[in-house]
Parts: structure tokens; sequence; C-alpha cells
């Protein structure tokens, strides 16, 4: 058992030894029986006998599990927003998105009205090679009806589910062609991807989407490089929002293909004082050439040092908002019972020396957390005056351009939040969670059109997205085509990926969103691509 382990049980013992005291440190007014014996004992047998006492003698039935769940909570209470428990219930969906593949179907699906509708059905998975499509509806599993039944999608996700190489029987109701029918998966293992899109953003820009650092994502990376390089990728666009971390494993090696041989790129720091630095090896795929890091305020963690060395290196510019600012580093713990314990063991600094981590008190989350939603009060959202840095926080990049620590990432071209499609209409949409029924019942009315198109044409159409936004005006009663043109542009946009994405996958759905992004704006306007572009 390694050194920080053996830290990590002793915070365990001690701070369950507390919550043991506190629980017994008022009278308790009980009838007399099996004396309960608190003397000096280790901490962990005195909440065993505790527990063993309250199973048994307790007036009411009490789920003792639950209670050492609300202990070991309130112990990582008191320590930084970052060291959490993970149930045994929440466990498995973690560790598959994790791992990078789950034992399942392969599909996505949501609650529609009483019926569970498949939204996207993943390619190469098994329902893909057994026929089934988006908004084909199930109604059976195995015999038993779930139609109407008020089951929970984790209930059904779970039928879904199951050993590899067994098969489940499906009833179907496909509402394209009003068919039911019988069908048999079988289950086997099928990959979560944790890079959604590589595309080409025109014939020189090329463009990846990293959702989460997962043990796949270095081997999806390479992969999408390799086939952006062959389509004449020579500037790149690293998308990094919304990431919120992940194995730091992963995001090295992911910005080690982008820094030459001996580049720094982060350092941790633990109680001890022990600094562990990593840096790059030379083995890149993608050392020169233009680079573009997307990021805002929900990339966080191993995604932010990404962003930092690439900054610090000068590698690359950094575009969006002010990243969120976790600076911690954690080490997972996998407890007998299925559950997790991930507990800050170091800090992480950037290679100009910048720790990235926003300030907190111990003990005091909620606190943490209001400090990131005060940045939309604040205006820092839309605003890049109203980001401030004190001058005590400055560091200074390879080339010596000056950059802050103290709180997330700063960009090096800020791009102010917007939210150009959020119409009237769209909200009255989302207000009754309409959005998903209006795309089925699209796709259903213009089934035999759908059908013939292929991905390309289907991201290439400049119709789809008038046609949806007038099904959707037809439908919500709307009024407003003729009063902002900005804002029906960008919601006929979302509308049009949207259906793109159940139909065909994510990469057409960043294929066509992407066309009335800010950000990916900026990138094109930015000087070195426009010269990379001449031609």
């Amino acid at each position: 058992m390694n050194k920080n382990r053996i830290h990590i049980i002793w915070i365990l013992i001690a701070g369950l030894s507390m919550a043991a005291g506190m629980w017994i440190g008022y009278r308790l007014s009980f009838r007399r029986g099996p004396e309960l014996t608190l003397q000096e004992r280790r901490p962990t047998d005195k909440i065993d006998h505790l527990l063993e006492f309250i199973r048994e003698n307790y007036v009411d039935e009490v789920d003792t599990d639950s209670i050492v769940d609300e202990v070991i909570n309130g112990i990582l209470a008191r320590l930084d927003p970052h060291s959490i428990y993970i149930p045994k219930r929440e466990s498995r969906r973690i560790t598959e998105n994790m791992q990078g593949n789950f034992v399942g179907l392969g599909v996505e699906f949501q609650m529609d009205r009483d019926t569970f509708t498949i939204r996207r059905v993943l390619p190469g998975s098994p329902a893909a090679e057994a026929g089934l499509k988006a908004f084909d509806q199930i109604l059976a599993i195995d015999g038993d009806t779930i139609a109407g039944r008020g089951i929970s999608a984790d209930s059904v996700a779970s039928r879904l589910k199951g050993e590899e190489n067994t098969h489940v029987k499906l009833l179907v109701y496909r509402p394209v062609t009003r068919d039911t029918f019988l069908l048999s998966v079988r289950r086997r293992k099928v990959p979560l991807r944790s890079i959604p899109a590589a595309v080409m953003l025109n014939d020189t820009l090329g463009y990846v989407k990293i959702d989460l650092f997962s043990e796949t994502t270095y081997d999806e990376f390479r992969s999408a490089l390799r086939k952006l390089k062959d389509k004449g990728m020579r500037a790149l666009v690293l998308d990094l929002r919304g990431n919120s971390g992940g194995y730091l494993k992963e995001a090295n090696l992911v910005a080690d293909e982008f820094l030459s041989s001996g580049k720094l790129i982060f350092y941790t720091k633990n109680k001890d004082n022990k600094i562990r630095k990593v840096y790059a090896t030379g083995r890149g795929e993608f050392e020169e050439g233009p680079l573009y890091v997307l990021i805002d305020e929900n990339t966080a963690s191993a995604s932010e040092i990404i962003a930092g060395a690439l900054q610090d290196n000068d590698r690359a510019v950094i575009v969006g908002r002010r990243s969120f600012g976790k600076g911690l580093v954690q080490e997972e713990v996998r407890l007998k019972d299925g559950s997790i314990l991930r507990i800050t063991t170091s800090r992480y600094y950037t290679p100009s020396g910048r720790s990235i981590q926003t300030p907190y008190e111990r003990g005091k989350r909620d606190e943490y957390e209001r400090h990131f939603y005060e940045r939309y009060y604040t205006g820092e959202m839309f605003s890049k005056d109203s980001v401030h840095f004190p001058d005590s926080l400055q560091f200074r990049t390879l080339r010596g351009r000056i950059v802050y620590g103290g709180g997330g990432i700063m960009p090096d071209l800020f791009v102010p939040l917007t939210r150009d499609y959020h119409t009237d209409s769209y909200r009255y949409i989302l207000l009754r969670n309409y959005l998903d029924e209006f795309l089925r019942d699209y796709a259903v009315a213009h089934y035999e059109d759908l059908e013939l198109m292929t991905s390309s044409e289907f991201a290439a159409s400049d119709t789809l997205g008038p046609s949806l936004y007038r099904y959707v005006m037809e439908r919500t009663g709307g009024r407003e085509a003729a009063y902002d043109s900005v804002k029906v542009r960008k919601f006929q946009n979302l509308l049009h990926a949207l259906l793109g994405r159940d139909l065909f996958g994510t990469d057409i759905y960043y294929r066509i969103r992407l066309k009335t992004d800010p950000v990916i704006d900026t990138v094109l306007a930015h000087p070195q691509v426009q010269q990379i572009l001449e031609p």
C-alpha cells in the first residue's frame, strides 16, 4: 500500500471517529438493553460497534448503509471541494464512462410521453447491426411490457445491459412505417467515444472535440489526428469546452502530441512538497502548425492542464472564456462494496508555475460553488474587462507573455457568451419538453425524403433548417420569424444539428452546429488561419 493511500485511510478513520462522537455526544433516552460500550477502541471498531447496536436495537428499521454514506460525505465536506464519495449505485455508470465501454445494445433513449423512444443508435453497435433506428419505440423487453407503466429510465437501461453474448428480445414499434416487430439483439461491448467529433472545417483546418479524458481518449485522438492529416489538415482546433477532466495520464499524452521533446507539460506537488515533473517526449504528430484550443467556464482539471501547458509554452492560441479553475489532483480508491473515493493528494502547476485552482476554504463548499455562478452576475461571461487578476499572480510564458494564476486559464482571445438562439419559441419548447417530440414527428412526416439523404447531403442542406423552423412555428403558434434574423438563423441551425445527430451521429451534429459558432468564427478570423488559408 503506497503512502498516499495510508494517509487517505487514516483521514477516513479519524473522520469516522469524530462523526461517531458527534452522534453519541448527547444524552439518549431509551429502554435499557444491551450496553453500547464505546471505550478505548480503534476508531473503525467504534463505528462497527455503533452500527451493529443500531441494527439490533434501534426502535425502527434503519438503512445503515445510507448512514455510512452520510458519514463519509460529512467527512469529505470538511476537506477540499473536489474530494468526493461516489456510492455503489452510481459507480458503475462512472466506471463505464471512464473505461470507455459498456456491455449492452448501444442505444440512447428517453421517455416520450408514456413510451421509451430511441433517440440515437451508436454506429457499429449491436443495435445498429440488428436494424434498430432513431425514433423506434420499445414496447416490451423479454416479453414484459414497459410502455405506459411508469417504469424508470434507469430500470430500462439496466434491463438492456447484461452479460456479454446474451440476448434480449424487444418488441419494437417503428412510427415512420407504422410497423410492430420482434427483434432479438445480442449484447456485447459497446465503445463509449470520448471524442464525439473529428471533422474538417474547410480544406486545411481540422477540428477535434474531446468530451472527457477516459482510458481510450489518447488512442481515439491519435486515430482522429491521423485521419485529419490524411485529409489535408494543416491547422487544428482542439475543442475542450465543457470537458470536466478525467484521467491525468490521458491528458498528458494528448498534450505531448503538440509539444517538442523536453518541454514541461505540468508538475505536481504534494503535502510533503515532493515535486513530480512531466515532460514532453518529442513523439508528437502535430508539434508544428497553427493550433487553437477552445475553453469555457466548464473546462476543468485535466483539460485545463492541456490548455495551460500549451499556453505557457506559447504553442497554441487559447480561445473562449476563463476556465473553471480546478488545480487539484485526486487519487481514486475503490472500496470493497463497489463505491469509490476520490481524495485530493496533490496540486498541479502549469509550466510557468501557475496554480490555477480557484481559492477555497475547507469545509465551505457552498461558497466555492457560489463563486462559480457569480461569474454570470459580475459580467465576466460577457466582457473580458470584468475579469480581474491581482498583479501578485502574474507569471510569464516561455516567450515572456504575461499570464495569470489563481483561478482558471484566461484565454488569449476572449469570446463572450451568447444566447442568440434563445427565442421565445425555443424557451417555450424547452419548458414543456417538446423539442424531441417535434423532431420525431418531423422525421416521421418527412421519412421518405430523409431516408434518401446521405449524411453529407443532410449536413450541406440549406433547406432543412428553415423547414424544421417553420414546422416548429406551426406547432407552437410562434410569430417571431420576421423580427430577429440572427436568432432565427441560429435556432434553425440548432434544430438542423439536433435532427442530424439523431439520424447520423455526433460528427454531423458538430459539422452543422459549428457553422454558427462565434468561437469558431473568432478562430477563422485570426491572422494565422487567414495566412494558411491563402492560396
